[in-house]
């Protein structure tokens, strides 16, 4: 079987992990790029791997990849997909929320032949959900509740002049749709923009974003009321020793999406 070539955008905290996963060998993928800003550490990174991946710019990727893990701040997002969808390849956006203000993407790629898929990421129940969507949905929540760390630096709170330092208690820090809450914690609520995209859309999904002191990993609690069922479900994630703001799920979410490419068993829709 010939190899799926897969190329990273972005080595940080995520895209070194999927990195070494890839490098240590999963059946039908091959590592053969990755794409970062800052090149040395990249190659640090890599320095204790089998067979390290050449460093090339985003627009590479495109390349030399059938596949491109999009693991990159939201700025860059559009840099790394267009060329990727342009080209007729397969894209998987970890910053899915910066997909929400791009329908154009998606223009782009039923046009070419290429793909967008997103990983379930730090998420649990998309399968579910994007069943439930093919009946009615009424209604779909998402209430995430963060460790202080794990919000730092989020524009919105830095917008509102929010203060998080020395909070005792849970604080509601936002009530809205998940398209605002995705601009305005661009790398906190990934979560919130996957669920939207799976069922209702991202104007009528509800988001609640809690501050909590007490808390050492991201919560996640979503509720759909749909004709076909009422869904309940929580996830505990622990975040990443390396960025607080990251859970240690999504990589191996990104391996596991990966993985599906190139299976010949595909568990969940």
């Amino acid at each position: 079987m010939i190899a799926l070539r897969v190329g990273i955008a972005g080595f940080g905290t995520i895209g070194g992990e999927i990195a070494r996963r890839l490098d240590a060998g999963v059946a039908g993928l091959s590592l053969v790029a990755v794409a970062t800003r800052d090149y040395h550490k990249a190659r640090t990174g890599m320095s204790d791997f089998a067979t390290p991946a050449p460093v090339v710019n985003l627009a590479a990727l495109a390349e030399v990849a059938d596949a491109v893990v999009e693991c990159a701040p939201a700025h860059v997002f559009a840099d790394i997909a267009e060329p990727v969808l342009t080209s007729g390849r397969i894209l998987l956006p970890l910053s899915v929320g910066a997909l929400l203000d791009r329908p154009d993407l998606i223009e782009l790629a039923a046009r070419t032949g290429g793909r967008i898929v997103v990983p379930t990421g730090a998420l649990l129940g998309l399968d579910a959900v994007r069943a439930a969507a093919e009946g009615k949905i009424d209604e779909v929540r998402i209430i995430t509740r963060k460790p202080l760390g794990g919000l730092a630096g989020a524009p919105y709170l830095e917008a509102e002049g929010i203060d998080l330092t020395g909070l005792e208690e849970p604080r509601l820090v936002f009530d809205g749709n998940a398209r605002d809450g995705a601009r305005g914690f661009p790398a906190n609520v990934n979560v919130a923009a996957a669920l939207s995209l799976a069922g209702i859309g991202p104007d009528r999904t509800r988001l609640e974003i809690w501050a909590d002191p007490s808390l050492d990993r991201n919560v996640h609690t979503v509720v759909v009321e749909a004709d076909s069922a009422r869904l309940t479900m929580t996830i505990e994630n622990l975040p990443s020793a390396a960025n607080p703001r990251t859970g240690r799920i999504t990589a191996l979410s990104a391996i596991a999406a990966l993985r599906g490419l190139v299976s010949p068993l595909k568990v969940g829709s």
